[in-house]
């Protein structure tokens, strides 16, 4: 029998496979070093990158007609008139500074500040627990909740037997758990919930086929709690126990959330329920539902918030552009808290500039983070960002995860999104922006101390491992993913 070429067979394959690669790769129009850095990666490595490709390359989840084509077909035209009739007719007064911040999130869609009776914000994990707990125990009518980490352990349990109890005296509970994040919370978890009356859904369930396993990518990393329309929960508090003191001790994390009350509440309720139908689940669209899920809303006074959210059905990356339109309206100081510092070369840019304006930039970072790459890369920014003016300071241990930003006296953010590519554009992520003075101060306060437990990071640079340096530097190739 005549034998295969076998050569000129795999020459055709490969041939075949980075011209296919790279025609569909072409069509997606990213920028043109990411597109050059995947035609390189096809070609070098074919069979690796054409898997780490389908896992982590695309970038967008194609859902939106989908969200609000099911969302809309709930809706009744009397619904979406009352939607519109029920909020506060009056504008947030706000500085021509902070104007020109909300405008950017504004024009995106996405709405100007909203009024809010009532802004805490949390510093302790106990305190965010106890607040939670006691707010779920007040419910009358419903509960939702959406969440990236959910572990079966003593506080995510606590927080469930809570919502469990609330369910047993006839609150309807919602909760959407992200299926990677909150992968240890299985079903025996969900039981005792489910067993009251509650409903538990996993958001994107990452499933071994080529259709949808780049859903890994899309993760909700949301930490939002909605209690009977009125008031909310939004920080970085994961629901476990290195939130708190109590279980951990020293060990526990230094985290940020805020508890809101009033009209703000009602985007954060409807963004939770966009992600309820994404995920399977179904919210009655008539009238009388609408009007529990989204109560009037017409105080005249109060604290300016705007909720601001992004994700990868979004191709303007909202939180991203916000961030980049403060930076660059900042005239005296940028302060900022992230766990993870990944900068994309516009933000780096916008940091690097501010600092040439006379900005005083200070971020803090984790002195130990909770993942090895993601702090390897980090730190190859850290160390570029130093140089460039910008103040590094490192805290802990123990772990900081608080998501934070206070602009001059103008404007401050507590959220769930890091400083990275996969936050802006990957995964689902919210924040809450805060126009008050006084929130402004407080936020300000808890940086000033943990700026005070944090050392310089350039205090503690290494003496030149290049090994170390090298296996950073290879990290730091991963930026766009981690």
């Amino acid at each position: 029998m005549p034998t295969l070429p076998w050569i000129e067979v795999l020459i055709a394959l490969y041939v075949a496979w980075v011209l296919g690669a790279s025609a569909t790769l072409l069509t997606q129009r990213r920028s043109p070093t990411a597109t050059l850095a995947w035609l390189l990666a096809f070609a070098a490595l074919p069979v690796v990158s054409g898997v780490y490709y389908l896992v982590f390359g695309p970038r967008r989840l194609r859902r939106r007609k989908l969200r609000y084509g099911r969302a809309q077909e709930a809706l009744a035209s009397e619904v979406r008139q009352y939607l519109r009739s029920s909020c506060c007719q009056a504008p947030a007064a706000l500085t021509p500074e902070a104007a020109a911040i909300a405008g950017v999130i504004a024009r995106l869609g996405q709405g100007g500040p909203t009024l809010a009776s009532a802004v805490d914000i949390l510093g302790e994990g106990d305190e965010f627990l106890a607040a939670l707990e006691s707010a779920i125990a007040g419910a009358r009518d419903h509960v939702h909740a959406e969440y990236y980490i959910w572990e079966p352990d003593g506080a995510g349990t606590r927080i469930r037997d809570a919502l469990a109890a609330a369910a047993r005296r006839g609150v309807e509970v919602r909760v959407i758990f992200d299926a990677l994040g909150s992968g240890d919370a299985g079903p025996a978890f969900w039981a005792p919930l489910r067993e009251a009356g509650g409903t538990a859904l996993a958001f994107n369930p990452v499933r071994l086929s080529v259709a949808s396993l780049n859903f890994a990518n899309f993760r909700t990393h949301r930490k939002i709690v909605v209690v009977d329309g009125a008031l909310g929960f939004v920080g970085g508090n994961n629901l476990h126990d290195p939130v708190s003191r109590a279980a951990r001790g020293g060990e526990a994390w230094r985290d940020v959330h805020a508890r809101i009350a009033g009209e703000p509440v009602r985007r954060l309720q409807r963004l939770v329920l966009e992600n309820w139908l994404y995920a399977g689940g179904k919210v009655p669209g008539d009238l009388d539902s609408v009007k529990r899920f989204f109560p009037p809303a017409m105080a005249a006074a109060g604290q300016p918030v705007q909720i601001l959210a992004s994700g990868p059905d979004d191709e303007d990356a909202p939180i991203h552009a916000f961030f980049l339109a403060a930076l660059s309206a900042a005239r005296t100081r940028a302060w900022i808290q992230t766990p993870y510092l990944i900068p994309d070369e516009p933000l780096e840019s916008a940091l690097r500039i501010a600092v040439l304006r006379g900005v005083d930039v200070q971020v803090i970072v984790p002195r130990v983070g909770d993942s090895r790459i993601v702090s390897a890369a980090s730190r190859t920014y850290c160390e570029a960002l130093s140089r460039a003016g910008v103040h590094v300071l490192e805290y802990g241990p123990p772990m900081l995860h608080a998501k934070t930003m206070v602009i001059d006296d103008t404007v401050a953010v507590v959220g769930t999104a890091n400083l990275d590519n996969r936050s802006f554009r990957l995964n689902f992520e919210v924040a809450a922006a805060f126009y008050d003075r006084g929130v402004i101060r407080e936020l300000s306060r808890r940086f000033e101390a943990d700026r005070a437990a944090s050392t310089d990071f350039a205090r503690r640079r290494r003496e030149g491992s290049r090994v170390q340096a090298m296996l950073e530097s290879l990290a730091r190739l991963s930026s766009p993913v981690l």
